[in-house]
C-alpha cells in the first residue's frame, strides 16, 4: 500500500504510522518487525519471497547459534533459532538496541534508520512506550511472535491483549500528522492485531473519530479470505464476520470511506448501510501498476 501511495503522490508527503505491538526482544536485541518490514520494502531491499527480512540474506549467525541449543538448560531462551534473524538484518537490531540503551526514543532511532536507507517518507512508530501483543491459546497467554512465527499462527485464538497499552500514548509527531493530513489511509492489514493496537490508544482513536470524514480504509479481506496471514481466521475466532462487512463494522465509527475488491461488489450496499461510502475496485496488489492505481483511488476518494 505504501509503495502504491508513493507512486501516486510525492513520497516525501507520506507519513506512515506503524504498529509496534509486534515488537519483541530476542538475543537481547530490540526487534521491530513491522517498522523493519516497512523500511526494507520502501528501500526495495525486502526479500520478495518471504515478505520480511532482506533480500540475498545469509544465515551464518543463526546456523552457528544452533550449535549451543542442545546444551541450553531447561527454561532458558538462549540460543533460540525459531525466530530467524539474517546476518545483515542483525545490523539493524544491533543499532536500534544500542541507541535505545543510550536513551534515544524509538521515534528518534526509527528516523535515523530511515535516513540511513535514504527514504523520503516519514515513518513513525505508533508510540515510544513498550506495548506487546499477547494471544490466549488453550487458556494460556502467548507472546504474539511465538504465535505468529513459532506456531505459524496454526492455533485458535481465544482473546487478544495489548500489554502496556494503558500506559502508552501516541507521540506528538503521530498526533500532529493525524491532525494535519488531508487524508488518512488505513492500509489493508489485520484489523485486530495490526491496526487494533493503534486504535487501542484512546488519544489516537479519538482523532480518527473526529476526523472520520478524512479517513479511508482498504479491506484486508477479499471474498471472505485474507490474502496473507491469519486475519480471516482470527475474525471468526473472536466473534467477527470474516468479510468486508465484518471489517467495515469495526471501522465504521472512525472511517467514512471503505474500499473493497471487485470480488465483493455484491456486499457494497451492506457497507453503505453502515454509514460508509463504498468504493469497489481491484485491491489485489499483484503488480506495481495495480498498487499505484489503488493508491490513487485512496487519495482521490475524498476529493
Amino acid at each position: 500500500m505504501l509503495r502504491g501511495l508513493s507512486a501516486a503522490t510525492d513520497p516525501a508527503s507520506i507519513t506512515a504510522i506503524v504498529n509496534t505491538a509486534d515488537d519483541t526482544v530476542m538475543h537481547g536485541l530490540n526487534i521491530s518487525p513491522d517498522l523493519d518490514t516497512v523500511t526494507y520494502t520502501l528501500a526495495e531491499a525486502i526479500d520478495p519471497e518471504r515478505g520480511w527480512g532482506l533480500v540475498n540474506e545469509s544465515w551464518r549467525t543463526m546456523e552457528s547459534l544452533a550449535r549451543y541449543t542442545p546444551q541450553r538448560p531447561s527454561g532458558s531462551t538462549a540460543g533460540g533459532t525459531w525466530f530467524n534473524l539474517g546476518d545483515r538484518d542483525l545490523a539493524t537490531h544491533l543499532y536500534r538496541t544500542a541507541r535505545l540503551d543510550e536513551g534515544a526514543t524509538l521515534t528518534e532511532v526509527t528516523a535515523e534508520i530511515i535516513s540511513s536507507w535514504g527514504l523520503p517518507q516519514t515513518i513513525l512508530p505508533m508510540t515510544d512506550a513498550p506495548v506487546r501483543t499477547r494471544v490466549r491459546v488453550d487458556g494460556a497467554w502467548m507472546a504474539f511472535q511465538e504465535y505468529f512465527v513459532g506456531t505459524r499462527h496454526s492455533v485458535a485464538v481465544e482473546a487478544i491483549d495489548f500489554a502496556g497499552i494503558e500506559q502508552a500514548k501516541p507521540t506528538n509527531a503521530v498526533l500532529d500528522a493525524l491532525h494535519t493530513t488531508p487524508c488518512v489511509v488505513i492500509a489493508p492489514s489485520n484489523p485486530l492485531v495490526s491496526i487494533g493496537p493503534l486504535l487501542a490508544m484512546p488519544q489516537l482513536r479519538d482523532v480518527l473519530v473526529r476526523r472520520r470524514d478524512r479517513v479511508v480504509g482498504v479491506s484486508p479481506i477479499v471474498a471472505g479470505a485474507a490474502l496473507k496471514g491469519p486475519a480471516d481466521r482470527m475474525l471468526v475466532e473472536l466473534g467477527h464476520e470474516p468479510s468486508v462487512v465484518g471489517v467495515a463494522r469495526i471501522y465504521a465509527p472512525f472511517c467514512s470511506t471503505f474500499i473493497i475488491d471487485d470480488q465483493d461488489a455484491d456486499r457494497a450496499d451492506e457497507v453503505r448501510a453502515l454509514g460508509m461510502r463504498c468504493i469497489v475496485t481491484d485491491t489485489i496488489m499483484k503488480s506495481p501498476e495495480v498498487s499505484a492505481a489503488l493508491g490513487r483511488t485512496a487519495l482521490e476518494a475524498l476529493a
